[in-house]
């Protein structure tokens, strides 16, 4: 029988959404797997929106573009961190990060130049995405032992004139790696001899630690010279708690967003416009919100941390610096996959088997600490518990 939908038979459901899936099926499962924050979307925020809504606002559609005076606050809010961008021309406001980056992928893939550069580890979706534009994902290993960081050298190994562009998340999803501006700049002068884009997804970039906490993120794109270059990508679901809304943007030179907004077009016509009121609301008021967040998950950091100590004959793992996300090694190196079917087979844990992430990522898992602490303490008693039973 003639296989249907080719095409989409090289794309796989993210493994994230597979083990949610699993762990939906079990009653008293705990998931330390999918990012999602534990808080609820900040009341400033949901008044704002429910205002918008009783006044008839959100009804009908925005400019493809997005509602301008939320794109004249996030020009504002981009000026607070160095990046200066004009909202009528360059700023886009997407259905969350992933359209932003897909879009941005269908745009810069063309013909040959269809390969996109992804560190392994590195975010599930970005691979299926890539595919989706009808790319070659190319992964570059990051350097476990010095704390996930890059390796330049092997980064210019896989630059070939077929390179189209490379997306990354900084902080890294899902090691919690901060790259460095050393590191960063190096990624740019790169892009600037071998004529490739760079998409940087910085989600994250409101939750840094150690020597980063309290610190702006440094991003390519306050770099004026690179702004034909830079295509850069942000999403509110977890600075603000807003993972259902489904509200984001991508900004960059007016040349590359004119092309950008017309798959955006295409794809969905415009960013859902009670959550352009909700993001509005986010962006002007929930500052302090956000750092209660920050604060908080620093605290669970440390106990997610403290756990893994405690579990040092099964597991080793490199300090997060960003993100929420912790990526511990598994002693002895075993199947991640296998691995994390059994723990929720028999712990009723939920966490993501490392090999989802790229090559790199086998013999390891990811967990969050995006949970209530409260969660995290019972998943790693069952999960000290199902070590003694297998021993």
């Amino acid at each position: 029988m003639k296989v249907l939908f080719p095409r989409t038979q090289k794309i796989n459901l993210s493994p994230i959404k597979q083990i949610e899936l699993m762990a939906a099926k079990i009653p008293d499962v705990i998931s330390l797997a999918q990012g999602i924050p534990s808080f609820d979307t900040p009341e400033v925020i949901k008044k704002a929106t429910i205002k918008a809504l009783n006044n008839g606002l959100v009804a009908k559609y925005s400019l493809t573009y997005g509602l301008p005076d939320l794109r004249e606050t996030i020009e504002e809010k981009l000026a607070e961190d160095g990046m200066y961008y004009d909202f009528e021309n360059e700023i886009v406001v997407t259905a969350g990060s992933i359209e932003a980056i897909t879009a941005s992928l269908i745009t810069i893939i063309d013909g040959k130049k269809n390969e996109i550069i992804l560190f392994s580890p590195s975010y599930t979706s970005y691979a299926e995405a890539v595919k989706v534009a009808g790319g070659k994902p190319v992964f570059v290993n990051l350097d476990e032992k010095s704390g996930w960081s890059l390796d330049l050298e092997g980064l210019m190994k896989k630059v070939t004139a077929n390179t189209a562009g490379i997306l990354f998340a900084n902080p890294n999803n899902p090691t919690g790696t901060v790259f460095s501006k050393a590191d960063l700049l190096k990624i740019a002068e790169l892009a600037e001899k071998k004529k490739f884009y760079i998409i940087t997804d910085e989600v994250y970039k409101d939750f840094l630690y150690e020597e980063y906490a309290g610190q702006t993120l440094f991003s390519l794109a306050q770099i004026p010279e690179l702004r034909k270059r830079v295509i850069r990508v942000f999403s509110l679901s977890k600075a603000y708690a807003m993972t259902g809304w489904r509200i984001g943007f991508v900004h960059s030179d007016e040349e590359v967003i004119k092309e950008i907004v017309k798959v955006h077009d295409a794809m969905v016509t415009c960013a859902p416009v009670i959550s352009q009121y909700a993001a509005m609301a986010a962006l002007d008021f929930a500052d302090e919100d956000m750092a209660r967040f920050r604060s908080e998950y620093a605290r669970r950091r440390v106990v997610t941390m403290g756990h893994l100590d405690d579990l040092s004959d099964f597991f080793t793992y490199q300090k997060p610096n960003g993100a929420y996300f912790v990526f511990p090694k598994l002693l002895p190196k075993r199947d991640s996959w296998k691995f994390a079917y059994e723990l929720l087979e028999k712990a009723h844990v939920a966490v993501v088997p490392g090999a989802a992430f790229g090559p790199n990522g086998e013999g390891h898992l990811r967990i969050s600490f995006g949970r209530t602490e409260k969660d995290i303490d019972r998943a790693f008693e069952r999960i000290q518990r199902y070590f003694k039973q297998q021993a």
